[in-house]
């Protein structure tokens, strides 16, 4: 039962926004105009200046020059020559939700700011933000890219009424999948691969069975997936009745040695797939044509973590983990990762926890019952030992050193800068290799079989970010110089050149030709610059080979705007490469599902925008659902508390103190405002498909 809106409420959404202001004519500005930056990405050491650490008495990188504290870095030196600025950091260190939080009751003391894509549209429908589609006639790259990208536009209108735009968006990459699973393939291929029956000289037990199948336990399912080459599609068959359930099979033997589960598993594979993977049973997993399960998984969990004899010469082996187990921002991967192994959406939204139903409307993860009982799953592997100790309270041992201690086997992560590993914290020539393996299969209700389907389908694509940068209304007032020199800034960084920048740095830190045009590669269909040899020995020595992190730290780029791949394709680890180019040939060869960035046939597919237009009354009723807002129950920070993650590290009733699935969602429907919170959310979604049918 929906609540009825207050009154106020109601006549806002009969009314709509007020529309205001006229556009530019000519973005003019002094030569070196300053513009007070309030920008940076998520610490003191990725701000437009260097810091005192990473500076240290002085750093000289690879164009020859030496910075210090308080120098702009290489990316911003450039932008003030190009854009004849002067830039002033008042950067105060944060992630963009705390800046903004920071600089909101003092926006007349900066001209650019920083800020989370929901906060800036929000306060610039509150007047606090330069609408910048108002500007649009001196924005012609930025315009371009959104003429060329509409759901880039959809994603980030603050208001359908006037059109508003209240920041440029940033991209970290666009179109392409995020995360990816990992695992070290290494221990998969010692434990499942060969002929004759497995044996070790010692191992451990595999714990009391907690998990229940998910999977059939009887029956044949089909699975679409790649050839062992990637040159075409096939069917493989999961056959149940030739074996049955690997999980319960297991189940019934109860507590069983870490030798006798390892060929258990072997002759489930054997027999449910009918000898296909012959003696590389590993190829399951890891293979181009690997089509596991999360039943499947939870079989090689159990033995994975009772045979750390085999793996790692030690009495204990951590199965799933975070990067950080200790860092909420990490942990709630956990959770991301449950959402791809049991078939529920809105665990890896664009937006909160949103996305599209196949009735076309907007629904909320946190108030279905299915995502409980995908978490309920989630902590059965807690109780067996199958998700790291660190993740359920504080260890010895942080994840963190898990990769290179030899202690963890799988988690759910970004590849370039994890699959790095294998060169900083793996031993690569004894065989040790941690990749990227395939999307599972699950059961999806996409509305092509009301019993669902059982496919590849991930979540995380690559689309607006849910940070941007917006000029202060308060601190360009009066001064057309700084709002030009702003909007110019902008405008800039969406150009081929600037993107360039924006990802590469400087020309100094890319390789050239005799004629100084830049030696170019192919990327996604598209000649991309080739970093310079001494920018990638740099990175190296100064990052480790974490493009991300070099480019944040070091040139001050990838900050904001858009974020090219082709910068960090380069540095990726060719063992991250070699599990990377199989996910992107099963996408190709459509065997992995993804959203799409633009209104799908079948709405299910359609990417909800970062951001959607809600009134400023509607905001504040939304922000007044206190448990469900980023400080609340569901916070994504670093510092945060999760729900879910509570569920998955100590169980449904002690983190809700309710006790069945049914019971959690009803409790955030009604008692936390959920459908209050929904019925907002989709009253501006049907705003913005009836904006985008006008539009397109």
């Amino acid at each position: 039962m929906k609540r009825i809106l207050s009154l106020a409420l109601a006549l806002v959404l009969i009314v709509g926004a007020f529309a205001f202001g006229a556009a530019a004519e000519g973005a003019k500005y002094a030569e070196g105009t300053v513009l007070r930056m309030a920008t940076g990405y998520n610490s003191a050491k990725t701000g437009i200046v260097f810091d005192s650490e990473t500076a240290g008495e002085g750093i000289t990188l690879a164009d020859g020059v030496t910075y210090n504290t308080g120098s702009l870095k290489p990316t911003w030196v450039a932008l003030e020559g190009i854009l004849g600025v002067k830039f002033e950091s008042k950067y105060q260190g944060n992630g963009s939700s705390k800046e903004f939080e920071y600089w909101k009751e003092r926006l007349q003391e900066v001209d650019m700011v920083s800020g989370t894509a929901a906060t800036l549209s929000e306060y610039g429908e509150n007047g606090a933000l330069v609408n910048l589609a108002e500007y649009m006639d001196v924005l012609p790259n930025f315009k371009a890219y959104l003429d060329a990208n509409p759901i880039v536009r959809l994603s980030i209108t603050g208001n359908t009424k006037t059109g508003a735009i209240y920041f440029s968006p940033y991209f970290d990459g666009v179109n392409d999948i995020e995360r990816m699973p990992l695992m070290r393939v290494d221990w998969v291929v010692k434990l499942l691969d060969g002929e004759g029956a497995f044996d070790a000289a010692a191992c451990g037990n595999t714990a009391a069975p907690v998990y229940t199948p998910y999977m059939p336990t009887s029956g044949k399912v089909e699975i679409e997936t790649p050839t062992a080459d990637g040159t075409a599609t096939q069917i493989l068959v999961k056959d149940y009745d030739a074996f049955g359930n690997i999980v319960e099979v297991m189940n019934a033997k109860g507590a069983m040695s870490g030798v006798e589960a390892v060929n258990l598993l072997r002759d489930y594979i054997d027999a449910a797939y009918a000898g296909y993977y012959g003696t590389q049973r590993s190829n399951l997993f890891i293979g181009q044509d690997a089509a596991w399960d999360a039943d499947e998984l939870v079989a090689l969990l159990r033995c994975v973590v009772a045979n750390a004899q085999t793996l790692n010469g030690t009495d204990s082996v951590q199965g799933l983990f975070s990067r950080e187990d200790n860092n909420n921002q990490r942990r709630i991967d956990m959770f991301r990762f449950a959402g791809h192994l049991f078939g529920v959406r809105g665990m890896e939204s664009r937006q909160d926890y949103l996305y599209v139903g196949t009735d076309g409307m907007l629904h909320d993860a946190r108030q279905e019952a299915a995502t409980y009982e995908a978490l309920v799953r989630m902590n059965a592997l807690t109780q067996e030992g199958l998700i790291s100790v660190a993740f359920v309270e504080e260890a010895a041992e942080s994840s963190s050193t898990y990769l290179e201690n030899d202690l963890g086997f799988m988690s759910y992560d970004y590849n370039q800068t994890q699959t790095v590993m294998n060169a900083t914290k793996l031993q690569a020539d004894q065989g040790e290799k941690y990749m990227a393996v395939m999307v599972p299969v699950a059961k999806w209700f996409d509305g092509t079989d009301e019993n669902g389907v059982y496919m590849r389908f991930t979540e995380s694509w690559r689309s607006v970010k849910t940070d941007g940068w917006a000029i202060s209304k308060a601190g360009v007032a009066g001064d057309d110089n700084k709002l030009y020199a702003a909007l110019a800034l902008i405008d800039y960084a969406y150009s081929e050149k600037g993107q360039i920048l924006m990802s590469y740095g400087p020309d100094a830190f890319i390789k050239t030709n005799e004629d100084g045009s830049y030696v170019t590669f192919l990327f996604n269909g598209k000649e991309m610059p080739v970093i310079a040899d001494a920018t990638y020995e740099e990175l190296w020595a100064k990052a480790n080979g974490n493009y991300t992190n070099y480019a944040r730290m070091f040139l001050g780029s990838t900050l904001s705007f858009v974020k090219s791949q082709a910068f960090e394709y380069q540095c990726t680890h060719e063992v991250g490469k070699e599990g990377a180019g199989k996910i992107s040939t099963a996408i190709g060869l459509g065997t992995i599902k993804h959203p799409e960035l633009g209104i799908a046939e079948n709405s299910w597919y359609t990417s909800v925008p970062t951001v959607l237009p809600n009134t400023k009354v509607e905001n504040d009723e939304l922000n007044s659902y206190t448990q469900l807002t980023s400080n609340g129950k569901f916070s994504a920070s670093k510092g945060g508390e999760n729900l879910f993650v509570s569920i998955i590290a100590h169980g449904l009733e002690d983190a809700t103190g309710v006790a069945t699935a049914e019971e959690a969602a009803e409790m955030v429907e009604l008692d936390w405002f959920g459908d209050m919170y929904l019925e907002l959310k989709n009253t501006a979604w049907e705003r913005i498909t009836e904006y985008y049918a006008a539009l397109y």
